[in-house]
């Protein structure tokens, strides 16, 4: 463990916090999410593709088991609804907090037409109005898209099209809301956060995050980012562009950098893809990972960093 100490931001970085029984392994963490409860659900890809915790790390149950292909996104809402975004298979489940299904939205292995427009194409996240209680989808990496839907899944609206312009994507990869009911959209190729009213009207937007690809708002509206390294062979070694967590007040001032940012000396104690982001009601982080993925992308031997990291708050 080590301290991460930015912008009046301090933490203790644990990667060995959580415990599991003897025959189980957890596979790259790509979504997590805490539910009212105080329970962490990890989202991973391995075998067990929810693995719940107590905010100690003890290990409480899993399920989940044989359903997913490709775990991508979670989010536990206010109505204690877990929706599971599984890019792989094209859907979205939603489940109580014990994991029986409540709700599928979308066809398992049938895609919408790449950037039709259609849902989904390899969706990605969820998001949940805080006032009403309807949910956004981001539509994800073969659509530029985001859909909107009443609690009972009935589809209002959807917006958002292939480009550059302010409501045009290129890979919508995360969505939260803050407060007031205002929707954020990690832009993830276009290095910026959108963020639109409730109704897909554009408003304003966050730039210069690089590859956002985790976003947590807390509910004082503090807005997280999870920002990936460059990936390109002639840049991804470059220092200063993430891996890393910015921090964002409601102003969109940017006040903390979380992270090493060093690409090339990555070690077990520094976030290496940062893909999902949660806390606690005592303002500890959860970070979920697409460390694995990351490794390989490298050309470096096994073993890939942690994928599950907790920041305790001191």
């Amino acid at each position: 463990m080590n301290k991460i100490i930015d912008g009046g931001f301090a933490f203790i970085h644990m990667t060995d916090w959580y415990s599991l029984p003897d025959d189980y392994v957890i596979g790259e963490v790509a979504g997590v999410s805490v539910a009212p409860n105080g329970n962490v659900y990890a989202f991973n890809r391995g075998p067990h593709p929810i693995i719940i915790f107590d905010k100690d790390g003890e290990f409480i149950s899993s399920w989940g088991e044989g359903i997913f292909k490709s775990p991508h996104g979670i989010t536990i809402g206010f109505d204690e609804r877990v929706y599971c975004v599984d890019e792989g298979d094209h859907t979205v489940r939603i489940y109580n907090l014990e994991g029986d299904l409540q709700l599928m939205l979308g066809t398992p292995g049938k895609a919408g037409a790449y950037h039709s427009g259609n849902p989904y194409n390899r969706p990605t996240d969820v998001a949940l109005d805080p006032i009403t209680g309807d949910f956004y989808v981001s539509d994800g990496y073969g659509n530029s898209r985001v859909h909107k839907y009443s609690p009972d899944g009935k589809h209002i609206l959807s917006w958002g099209k292939p480009g550059m312009d302010p409501g045009e994507f290129n890979i919508v990869h995360n969505i939260a809301t803050d407060s007031n009911g205002l929707v954020y959209v990690n832009d993830r190729e276009s290095h910026r956060v959108q963020i639109f009213d409730s109704n897909g009207k554009y408003q304003s937007e966050i730039r210069h995050v690089h590859r956002p690809c985790a976003l947590y708002i807390s509910p004082d509206d503090t807005i997280y980012v999870g920002e990936l390294a460059a990936e390109m062979s002639v840049n991804k070694y470059i220092p200063n562009f993430g891996p890393r967590i910015t921090v964002i007040n409601k102003n969109g001032d940017k006040i903390a950098r979380l992270g090493k940012t060093d690409p090339q000396n990555i070690n077990a104690n520094d976030f290496a893809a940062p893909h999902s982001i949660s806390a606690d009601s005592e303002g500890n982080m959860y970070i979920g990972e697409v460390s694995h993925t990351f490794w390989k992308s490298t050309g470096r031997i096994p073993p890939p960093p942690p994928s599950f990291h907790k920041l305790v708050s001191i």
